[in-house]
């Protein structure tokens, strides 16, 4: 299985492939959305999460899938614990 070692958090590959390619700014894209812009402006500046919420509407606008978002969520999540938890002292459970 490969793993992303760094993968892009949600709000850069939003700005970068999807806001400056179409020259949409955060405010633009949340009022299209029919969200508060500090919503928009936090993801894009890599100071919030993708929710469940966002990432509907965001599939819908962009012609994606809400899953699209929430799994680029995923691995950024994913890959910042394994960077700051240490799980090395757990024995896995063996089977009887």
């Amino acid at each position: 299985m490969s793993l992303v070692k760094n993968p892009s958090h949600p709000g850069e590959v939003l700005k970068e492939l999807y806001l400056d390619g179409l020259g949409l700014s955060p405010i633009g894209l949340a009022k299209r959305l029919h969200v508060p812009r500090t919503r928009i402006e936090r993801l894009v500046k890599e100071e919030t999460s993708v929710t469940a919420d966002t990432a509907m509407r965001l599939g819908k606008f962009f012609g994606t899938t809400p899953e699209y978002w929430l799994n680029l969520q995923r691995a950024w999540d994913l890959a910042r614990a394994r960077d700051e938890i240490d799980v090395s002292d757990i024995t896995p459970l063996e089977a009887a």
